[in-house]
Parts: structure tokens; sequence; C-alpha cells
């Protein structure tokens, strides 16, 4: 009985290993068979943004300032967005209380400075069922930001909980499984200690590739029909972004003036089957190129105007020609208004949403009614551009129950053929990041050499901590901590927009950096997902990038506490009077108030606690920012 399920078990074995080397052997060929294309693609792909290259030689990379990029990666994320207070900075406190407030603060950051009360408070949190995962990333991220000023101290709190963590997770016997997720707050305080020990990395080296490899995306996608209703594109990385339909189209040169800003007349690529909002988006991005995108004009502030003779003809996604198939109603074209190759179009600023572009009050009203019938239009009728969801769902469940195998194989390797073209094409941009990445050769950030040395040092302090593992922790801890986040959100490095299409892509190679720093092999077979077929050939090569990184780093010259804490003061001089650290001690003195009753008993059955006064201290500063009289 055992034979045979021992032969059972080594037949199916054989089985998927011949599987593997067959799917490894199609995809090979396929990768043959549009080699040529990405060559001649990729040429084309590099002519086409010489302009951006002048652009990043010149130095004209849209890097945030430090304050924006911090609040991007530590605040966009939560509820609020871009609302939050900790992006605004604007806190509601009656003028008549500004005083007493602001030196109660100030007696609260004193406190937050006292080692006791910041373990304490923190435990506390962290021991309440409805202190939960959002919540814990969310006052994280307010403490970096109270502490900047002392980022020595910080790191030495960072340090004091990381090393109970991985005592935890030691003990539990699951060492692997730490870092892996942000559920705690110590693991949220090291992804914001590294995005401010980066910031400088990623502007002087790792920011450069990002940027091009990020333009390269969206230039790629755009050359192609992307269907502004349902984000799909026919040129992109991720099979569920694909645009299925093969839709015709041809690109036209347009002469695009704009109104009140001289003669001169900039020449704009785009699609006969661009959304008339698709084609201001294209002919913003070249007219307004020296800017960034916070500072220029946005879509719904503009109007568009084309002139084939003596009168001009207003463009909009819809009005009053646009067709109906149905119930269905198709978003305006360049092709629905006939616009032709070379044509004249004016743009128009119509909206101050910027001072720049203020204009009479007559345009402002005018420009809203044509906000609210276009809006009317959308609300009356269902809304398609180049596919309709209906026709889509019939699609995928034609697809679903196709019967000819051969049909299904010769549309998933068109698709799969598309994909790999892009991807070849993509390549070198690809490789140039994860290279400016993962090079131990150049110059390796302070705070990475110092915090593996960490790792390092604890991993050797336990039996049950085996190389593996500490490879683990620090993939955990840097490339999937920060870099992912990063690579996935350009918009928390640069002041760009990053639309549905272009984050679906880099969701892809997000993933494929992921794998490469995994130590598990993922055999290929026919259900792998696309991204794991389209970097096949790759990831070995990029899991040696990952393997050579560590071990260059482990070789370095260590780097001292005395180094790191000089590192690190010099962090916090240069960035701490940009950021919002009253807003961050109203908001943190807010949980304080939340859990007052615990965060007293656990004071008080503290003894160091209990001989600094740390109780009544906060008791002091809740009666002056609750104007509340305390049992003092």
């Amino acid at each position: 009985m055992l034979v045979s399920v021992f032969v059972s078990v080594h037949c199916s074995s054989q089985q998927a290993e011949r599987e593997y080397e067959k799917v490894k052997h199609q995809l090979e060929n396929l990768e043959e068979s549009v080699r040529d294309r990405c060559k001649k693609e990729f040429t084309d792909l590099m002519i086409e943004m010489e302009d951006h290259t002048n652009e990043l030689s010149e130095g004209r990379i849209p890097f945030l300032d430090y304050k924006t990029y911090t609040d991007r990666v530590f605040f966009l994320p939560s509820k609020d967005g871009a609302n939050d207070v900790m992006i605004t900075g604007k806190l509601d406190i009656p003028e008549a209380r500004k005083a007493i407030v602001g030196q109660a603060l100030n007696q609260f950051s004193n406190l937050l400075n006292s080692k006791t009360f910041l373990i304490n408070f923190i435990k506390t949190l962290e021991g309440r069922p409805d202190f939960n995962a959002r919540a814990k990333v969310y006052f994280a991220s307010l403490l970096t930001v109270a502490l900047h000023g002392k980022l020595e101290y910080y790191t030495d709190i960072m340090r004091t909980l990381l090393l109970e963590l991985m005592g935890n997770y030691v003990d539990s016997k699951n060492p692997k499984l730490m870092l892996r997720r942000s559920e705690t707050v110590v693991e949220r305080m090291l992804c914001n200690w590294m995005s401010i020990c980066l910031y400088q990395f990623l502007k002087d080296s790792a920011g450069e590739p990002l940027y091009k490899l990020f333009r390269a995306i969206k230039h790629q996608t755009e050359k192609g029909p992307v269907d502004a209703r349902v984000k799909k594109a026919k040129y992109t990385l991720n099979d569920t972004g694909l645009l299925g339909d093969d839709v015709e189209y041809c690109v036209l040169t347009l002469q695009v003036l704009v109104h009140g800003e001289g003669p001169d007349v900039t020449p704009v690529k785009v699609l006969n089957c661009d959304t008339v909002s698709q084609v201001k988006e294209k002919i913003i991005e070249a007219v307004y190129r020296n800017l960034p995108y916070s500072q220029r004009p946005k879509v719904d502030s503009v109007s568009l105007e084309w002139r084939p003779g003596s009168t001009g003809q207003i463009l909009s996604d819809l009005d009053l020609t646009s067709q109906k198939e149905g119930r269905w109603r198709r978003i305006n074209t360049l092709a629905h208004y006939n616009v032709r190759d070379n044509a004249t179009l004016v743009l128009s600023i119509v909206l101050h949403t910027q001072q720049n572009y203020d204009q009479n009050q007559d345009n402002q009203e005018e420009s809203k009614n044509v906000l609210l019938k276009r809006n009317a239009l959308l609300e009356d009728d269902k809304v398609f551009h180049l596919v309709r969801p209906d026709e889509l769902d019939e699609m995928k469940s034609k697809r679903g129950s196709m019967k000819d195998k051969s049909m299904t194989k010769a549309i998933t390797e068109i698709y799969l053929t598309r994909l790999l073209s892009v991807k070849g094409t993509l390549q070198q941009f690809v490789d140039d990041f994860f290279r400016s990445v993962l090079c131990s050769g150049a110059v390796v950030p302070p705070a990475i050499k110092y915090f593996f040395d960490f790792l390092d040092e604890q991993a050797l302090k336990h039996d049950n901590v085996d190389e593996e593992t500490v490879h683990i922790w620090k993939t955990n801890s840097l490339p999937l901590r920060f870099w992912v986040n990063i690579l996935k959100n350009p918009h928390f490095t640069f002041d760009v927009h990053v639309t549905e299409v272009v984050d679906a892509s880099l969701s892809v190679i997000a993933q494929t950096f992921m794998d490469a720093c995994t130590k598990t092999e993922h055999k290929l077979s026919r259900d792998s997902p696309s991204n794991k077929l389209l970097y096949a050939k790759e990831i070995s090569t990029y899991k040696k990038m990952v393997d050579d990184y560590y071990k260059g780093i482990r070789q370095m010259v260590s780097v001292s506490d005395q180094d790191m804490n000089t590192h690190l003061a010099e962090v916090s001089r240069t960035h701490t009077d940009k950021l919002n650290t009253q807003v961050a001690l109203h908001q943190l003195y807010q949980y304080a108030s939340k859990y007052y009753d615990g965060i007293i008993q656990s004071l008080d059955e503290d003894p160091a606690a209990q001989s600094k006064q740390l109780t009544l201290r906060l008791q002091r500063i809740a009666a002056a920012l609750e104007n509340k009289v305390t049992d003092l």
C-alpha cells in the first residue's frame, strides 16, 4: 500500500515537472516571437521619451518636498485621505484657548519623551480590542511626527518594542511571521523609520529610475486605447486590466493653441478613440509639462474648442449629439466629432481652480452649466466608452463555456503575447529600477546596514532562527515594507497623478519584486497567475540580486550607534520644523483621553512611573486640555 502511494506521488511529481518544462518552453517561444517587436517598441519609446530624458538631465524630476512626502506616506492612506488633519494642519481650537492648549501640548510632548510613559501608553492601547489595525497604523504615524525632533529616541523606542515582538514570535515557534503585516504599532513605526531614513536615497539614487519606469508605463499605456469607463487598456502588464476587444484606432497630431497665451502652437499626439477628457489630459500634459501635476489646470477646469472652419465647436464627453445604443450612451471621442489629423484645437481655462487661472464670473457660470448638463446626461443613461459592460460580461461567460480548447488556448496566447510585448518594451526600465534598489556596491543608506545588523545580531541569540528566517525578516522590513509601497505609489515620492491603468501595471511589477524576495520556488503551470508567467524567465536573476544584496550588506563595515544617531540627529534638525508637530500631539492626546483610565492604571502599577510622578503629570495635562477638574 505504502509503495503504491509512493509511486503515485512520484508519478504526479514527474507529471508536474513535465508540465512545468512544457509551459516554460511555450513561454520562451512566445517571448521569442515578440522579441523583434519589443526592440522596435523600446526604441520608439526611448525616442518619444527623449524630451522627458532631457528634463531628467536638467534635474527636473518633480520630487515632493520632505513634508509632502511624509504626509502622503504616513497619512494619505488614512480614512480621510488628503483631508486628514495631519495633511491640512488645521485644528479647530477657540482663539481664547490656543495659548493654554499650546502649553499643555508642549507638556504632553515632554511626557512622550519619557520612555517609561510611552511604553506604558503604547502597551495599554494595544491591549484594547477596539484599538484595531487601522488605529495602530495611524497612531504610529502620529507618534513618528510628534517624535521627529528626537529621532534617536524614536529609534530607541522602536528597538525596545521590536526586541519584545521578536521574543514573542520566537517563543511562539513562529519567527518567520514577524514583520509580515502591520499588526502592531512598532511594525508601522519601522515602516515610517525606513521612509524617513531613505528619503535622501530616493532623491539621490533610486528616484530617477523609478520616475523613468513610471513615465515609460504611462507613455506605453497611452499609446493604445484606454477605456475611460472600465479602466482597461490595450497595452498593460495586468491581464485583469487588459482591453480584450481589438479597438480600431489611429494616431492624430493636434495643433493646440492656449487661449490668452499667445500664438505658439503645441503639437500633441492623441488617438481618435480618446474621449474628450482623455484628449484634455494629454494636452495639459504636453502644454504644462514643465509644471508639476499639482500646479497644472485640471480637466474639469478647461474647455476644448475645435475650429474646423470659421466657427468653433466646444467638445464634450457627453452632449446632445452623443450616440445611443438602446439604453446605453457612448462617450464622445474625436472620431465621433470627425476631428482629423493636424486639426487646430483651442484650450481655454474656465474655472479659477488656481489663482493663476482666474477668469470672469460669466465663464464660471457657463462652465458650471456645462458640468451640470454633463452630469445630468451621465445620470440619465448608462454610459460606456469602448466596450459596453454588458458585452464584457457576455464575452466572459462565452469564454468560460467554450468547449473548443484550442480556441481558448488561441485567445489566451493572443492576450499573453500582448502582455509579453509590453513587458519586453518596459524590461530595461524595470531592470534599472531593481538594480538601483538592490545594489550593495553603490552607497547603501546607513539605516539599512544598521537595521540589518540588528536583525543578524538578534538572530544569533535564538536557536530556532535560521538563515531563511533572517532573510524573511530583512525582506519584510525593507523590500515589502518600504520599496513595494513606494513602487506602487509613485505619487508618494513625486508630484504626479497615477491613473488606474498605470497602477494596474505597477502592481504586477511590485508583485514580481515581492516574488524575487521570497525563498520559495513557484513551479509554473497553466493555472499560474499571468504575472508569474510574464516574469518566469527573469525571476531567478532577480532572486540572485536579492541574495547578493543581503550578502553584500552583511560584508559592509558596521554603522555604530554613534554614527547612526549623528545621521538621525541631522534628519531631525533639517526637517522637523516643517512638520505639523503640534497637530500630531493634539491627535495623540485624543488616544490618551479615550483610554485615559487604562493608562492611569498602567502607570499606577509601574514603580518606575510612580517614582517619576507620571500619573500626576498626565492628570495636569488632561485638566488643561479638556478644561475640566481632575482628582488632583
